[in-house]
């Protein structure tokens, strides 16, 4: 099997990212690199990064002058990547064990490029809240409905090419990413593993409504190119559907 090049922005999640960390270091595939983007303008936490990762080489850290957002940092680690394989995961969420050597499995077997799974949402002590059901996603679903734990997608390097990578946004920017993917004719294959636990904190709902809905609106008409008024159409069956699933 191949490396894989785990990309972590790192951005105010003290309280948790030593979980975080150990859950990817106790990882039964072995053959993986750690690239965190700290991205904060304070100092405060580098030293406890620095701590955490001090005994193993295969975790890197890159600083930020600045704090950029998730996706401009996901995307610094990207272009340092070394991997065949690329996998995201953010400063609070958990893998299981056997996340990347079941996924990497599943991908490998069906020469797949890219994949997500299922996974469980957790509140900030660790209580199991709901179950989110990973299935096979196209363009023509992904654009009406966004199901993808952006911590539990791995995907080829090779689908990369021509600089894609994640859209400048403060939210909806994975959202981008796998809509790009999906339009050049890609199934983001569903792994039905709960594989991952995805932390839902007062930090994980700090944008505002207005936010997401204007950033939902750039995905439309900013980057795939639509006009407002399919722009505006497509952003209000997204809403439904999040609201469907929320509730």
């Amino acid at each position: 099997m191949s490396t894989v090049s785990i990309i972590l922005p790192y951005y105010k999640k003290r309280e948790f990212i030593k979980e975080t960390l150990n859950s990817i270091i106790n990882q039964s595939y072995k053959d993986f690199e750690v690239i965190i983007i700290y991205d904060d303008e304070s100092a405060e936490d580098l030293d406890l990064i620095k701590n955490l990762i001090v005994n193993d080489n295969r975790i890197k850290l890159i600083v930020n002058n600045k704090n950029l957002g998730v996706g401009s940092s996901r995307n610094i680690g990207i272009n340092n990547s070394i991997g065949s394989y690329l996998a995201f995961i953010d400063g609070d969420d958990l893998w299981k064990n056997d996340k990347l050597i079941k996924q990497i499995s599943f991908m490998e077997e069906n020469n797949y490029l890219i994949s997500h799974t299922s996974y469980e949402i957790i509140n900030a002590t660790g209580k199991k809240l709901s179950h989110r059901k990973a299935e096979n996603l196209n363009y023509k679903k992904l654009l009406k409905s966004c199901d993808i734990g952006l911590s539990s997608v791995i995907l080829k390097k090779e689908l990369l090419k021509d600089n894609l990578r994640f859209a400048n946004l403060k939210t909806k920017e994975d959202f981008v990413l796998w809509l790009k993917i999906s339009e050049n004719g890609n199934t983001i294959y569903g792994l039905e593993d709960n594989l991952l636990f995805w932390r839902k904190t007062k930090n994980s709902l700090s944008s505002s409504t207005i936010r997401k809905l204007i950033d939902g609106f750039l995905v439309y008409y900013k980057y795939l190119g639509f006009n407002f008024i399919k722009s505006l159409y497509y952003l209000l069956i997204l809403s439904i559907n999040y609201l469907r699933k929320s509730s």
